[in-house]
């Protein structure tokens, strides 16, 4: 088994023989039992901030490296976690304790809204759970800028991304696109 890298930050990292897959499968069933619509605010607050398996830029790292793997960023960070302090073992109790829960609460959901979902309490009830869920990623997202250099251009880019999206209702992968290679030039002009 690999151990893993050295930590970065000020919190020194867990050592990687005291997490097995069993302590991994339910902290990330716990992880996804507690998310309704995305769990990246829960393994945000469960990783970092109530375990301390991660610091707070490895978790920025971690993400980072799951988004640009193919797959749910979630998932990809699970099976990093996972192999990181358990090896294989680790990495398949992740993603078991990540989708067995949801998969099976899906079903009975899906069920049930076969049988219920037109009525009115119904659709109320999943609209406030969307704007829950949307303010507990714009929480996480403003957590995560605190390891983050302090530049105005990624505010910039914010800005313009959200305008082109949001404002202007163009295509997410055309606003993305054009914006991506201004971002990375003033990324490496920053670099120098």
């Amino acid at each position: 088994m690999a151990l893993p890298p050295p930590p970065v930050g000020n919190t020194p990292a867990p050592d990687a023989r005291s997490i097995g897959p069993l302590e991994i499968f339910l902290a990330f069933s716990q992880l996804a039992l507690s998310g309704f619509g995305g769990v990246l605010p829960w393994a945000h607050r469960t990783l970092v901030e109530q375990k301390g398996w991660l610091t707070q830029r490895e978790f920025v790292e971690t993400l980072a490296l799951g988004q640009l793997l193919p797959g749910p960023n979630i998932g990809n960070m699970a099976v990093m976690i996972g192999y990181r302090f358990a090896g294989y073992a680790g990495a398949a109790a992740a993603i078991a304790g990540l989708v067995g829960g949801p998969f099976a609460i899906m079903i009975a959901l899906g069920l049930a809204y076969r049988s219920y979902g037109t009525l009115p309490l119904v659709q109320h009830a999943l609209a406030g759970m969307s704007a829950v869920a949307a303010g507990l990623v714009l929480a996480t997202g403003l957590k995560m800028t605190g390891s983050l250099k302090r530049h105005w251009r990624p505010w910039l880019f914010t800005a313009l991304a959200l305008a082109g999206v949001g404002a202007l209702r163009w295509p997410l992968l055309a606003v993305v696109g054009a914006l991506a290679p201004f971002a990375i030039a003033a990324a490496w002009r920053d670099e120098a």
